[in-house]
């Protein structure tokens, strides 16, 4: 077989996507809002190349490539690969923010979130609707650097996942299955730097994943949500408010026990930094929009300055 011959099997071994277009009634700052589910710039479910942005789930259909791009403003193209595609594009309104809902959101309390809001309309909360994907990956951010999660999870996710259909620009992967978790071997999570505490939350989680997830889906609001997950032995409040970030795109959830966020909004609110205490106390005018104020403060670019030298992760793995 020729070289020629090899690329044009390739191509034709490459199915034809399901295509879609989106058409929101609202401003989409598709980075902010979209690419805020990456985890790290070499996450190998989530790739920004040029004005595509690639993602590649395992939704309840099967694993999906979603290629997502804004062709003219106001329409956002969908193309999906895989046995999971026509759920992926389904859900793409979703991702893009589609049921994030700001009702009496009062941006005028502080004049940052005004001029915030006012220059950064598309900025929304966008939503998976992935449950235990959102979890396993705030599992792995617990109580260390976010450079050494990302990389725990790249890791984690290439050896153990499964590689992602269509033309993407770099080699992709779905996240394992729940089971897939759960039978990850003690080696692959030493090997990928992972600490043993989080290591063994995952497990015991995914022993009882699909259990967990149908009540936290169906849980009737965020408080509800966390006793769900706060009851699971070494999931905190932090945790629980990352998944409801990701997976529902819940407007009032705050990650409280950030190592930053603290710091970051009592400064940009007032100038110093504060506890998690007063970070709540700030946040208090915005109840049922903690979130909204939050992603907006990130959009303004203020930022503390740093104090002390970066924080570098313990590498265990000599152990």
């Amino acid at each position: 077989m020729t070289a020629q011959s090899a690329d044009l099997r390739a191509q034709a071994d490459i199915e034809r996507p399901l295509e879609t277009e989106y058409r929101p009634r609202h401003p989409v700052d598709m980075r902010r809002t979209v690419l805020y589910q990456r985890h790290g710039a070499g996450d190998p479910t989530m790739v920004a190349s040029g004005t595509v942005i690639w993602r590649a789930s395992r939704t309840p259909e099967g694993i999906a490539t979603l290629a997502i791009r804004e062709i003219s403003p106001g329409v956002i193209r969908g193309a999906a690969w895989g046995s999971g595609a026509e759920w992926a594009l389904a859900q793409l309104p979703a991702l893009c923010g589609a049921h994030d809902v700001p009702g009496d959101f009062d941006p005028s309390r502080h004049p940052l979130i005004a001029a915030a809001h006012h220059r950064n309309p598309g900025v929304r909360i966008g939503r998976t609707d992935v449950f235990f994907d959102a979890l396993t990956s705030a599992i792995i951010e617990q109580k260390v650097t976010g450079m050494q999660a990302f990389a725990a999870w790249r890791c984690i996710v290439t050896w153990h996942g499964e590689r992602a259909p269509g033309p993407t620009p770099r080699p992709m992967y779905a996240p394992p299955t729940i089971d897939g978790w759960r039978r990850v071997p003690s080696w692959s999570w030493h090997r990928a730097g992972l600490e043993p505490p989080q290591a063994r939350t995952l497990v015991e989680a995914a022993r009882r994943g699909e259990a967990i997830g149908r009540v936290f889906m169906s849980a009737s609001d965020g408080e509800a949500r966390d006793r769900v997950l706060i009851s699971q032995r070494g999931i905190g409040p932090w945790t629980s408010a990352e998944t409801r970030i990701r997976a529902l795109g819940d407007p009032d959830a705050v990650s409280v026990g950030d190592f930053h966020l603290a710091h970051e909004v009592g400064y940009a609110l007032t100038g110093s930094r504060v506890d998690d205490d007063g970070m709540l106390e700030l946040l208090a005018p915005w109840a049922g929009q903690r979130q909204r104020v939050i992603r907006l403060i990130e959009a303004t670019g203020v930022r503390e300055p740093r104090r002390s030298p970066r924080l570098h992760p313990e590498d265990h793995r000599g152990r």
